[in-house]
C-alpha cells in the first residue's frame, strides 16, 4: 500500500483521546498520555497511537510491575474508560470506522492496542518497523508485530489532503509527528518527538539520539511557524489540563 493519497478527504475534526495519567518518579512530572482520532469530510477515520495495553485498566500496580515500569514512575489513571474503544465511543465511533492506524512509535504508552484494529492498516516509519519487536519500554519486549497491513514509508509524506505525516528521529528510530490542516487553522502533533518545550533547553538529552532529536525538533518547529500551527506536544504537564478531550474536538 501506498500512503501518499491513502486518506482522501480533507480532515474536518481532530479529537484529543484522553488515555490516562503517569507520575514520573525522578522528578514528580505528571503527564498525560494521549492519542487522536482525526475525521475526514469523506467520512475517514484516522487513529493515532493507542496507550497502555489493557492490562493496565484491569490491575495498573501488578501490569506495572511485570513490564517493570514502576522503577521508571507509577501509573496515576488507567481505567477502561482510558482505553481506546471507549475514547472512540465517546465520538460515536467504534473500532469498525477506523480507517487508518497511524503508530508515531512503539513505546509502551503509544503501542497498547497495536493489534486491537486488524481491519485497519498500520502507517508507521520503516525504521520502526524494521525493528524485531516493537521497543515497548526497557528490556520488556511482550509484542510481536501485528499480522495486517503495513503503510512503511522513508520521509515525509501527504497521507490525504491537509494531512502529512512528517518523519522525525530522535527519541526513537522511527518516531513520527502529523500536520493537520483543518478547517479553521493548522495543528501539529509532535507526538515525543517533543514532549515539552522544556527538552529544547534541556537538548532532548535521554533521547535514543540526541542530535537527530535537536535537528527533527527544530523542524516540526520552523514548519509549524510557517503554518501557524496549533502545537500540541506529546507529553508536556502544562498543556495537558488546557486541550479539550474526546468527545470534544478542534475543527
Amino acid at each position: 500500500m501506498r500512503a501518499e493519497g491513502f486518506i482522501k478527504g480533507r480532515p474536518v475534526s481532530l479529537a484529543v483521546l484522553d488515555y490516562g495519567l503517569f507520575k514520573v518518579h525522578s522528578n514528580g512530572r505528571i503527564i498525560g498520555i494521549s492519542g487522536f482520532a482525526i475525521q475526514t469530510d469523506e467520512n475517514e477515520t484516522i487513529l493515532v497511537d493507542t496507550g497502555l495495553q489493557e492490562k493496565y485498566a484491569k490491575n495498573a500496580q501488578s501490569a506495572s510491575e511485570e513490564d517493570r515500569l514502576d522503577e521508571f514512575g507509577e501509573v496515576l489513571e488507567c481505567t477502561p474508560d482510558n482505553l481506546p474503544a471507549a475514547q472512540l465511543a465517546k465520538l460515536g465511533l467504534t473500532s469498525e470506522d477506523v480507517t487508518l492506524h497511524v503508530c508515531t512509535h512503539t513505546h509502551i504508552d503509544h503501542v497498547g492496542g497495536l493489534h486491537a484494529f486488524p481491519e485497519a492498516p498500520i502507517l508507521i516509519s520503516a525504521k520502526e518497523r524494521k525493528l524485531d519487536k516493537p521497543l515497548y519500554w526497557g528490556n520488556a519486549q511482550p509484542l510481536d508485530w501485528p499480522e495486517c497491513d503495513y503503510i512503511l514509508f522513508e520521509s515525509d509524506v501527504r497521507v490525504g489532503p491537509g494531512l502529512t505525516v512528517l518523519e522525525a528521529p530522535g527519541h526513537s528510530p522511527g518516531q513520527i509527528a502529523l500536520l493537520v490542516e483543518l478547517p479553521s487553522r493548522a495543528v501539529m502533533l509532535t507526538s515525543d518527538a517533543i514532549s515539552r518545550v522544556e527538552e529544547f533547553d534541556e537538548k532532548f538529552v535521554g533521547a535514543w539520539n540526541e542530535a537527530a532529536a535537536n535537528a527533527s525538533a527544530e523542524r516540526l518547529m520552523k514548519l509549524a511557524a510557517e503554518k501557524d500551527a496549533f502545537v500540541i506536544y506529546g507529553h508536556c504537564p502544562k498543556q495537558w489540563p488546557s486541550l479539550r478531550k474526546a468527545p470534544e474536538t478542534y475543527s
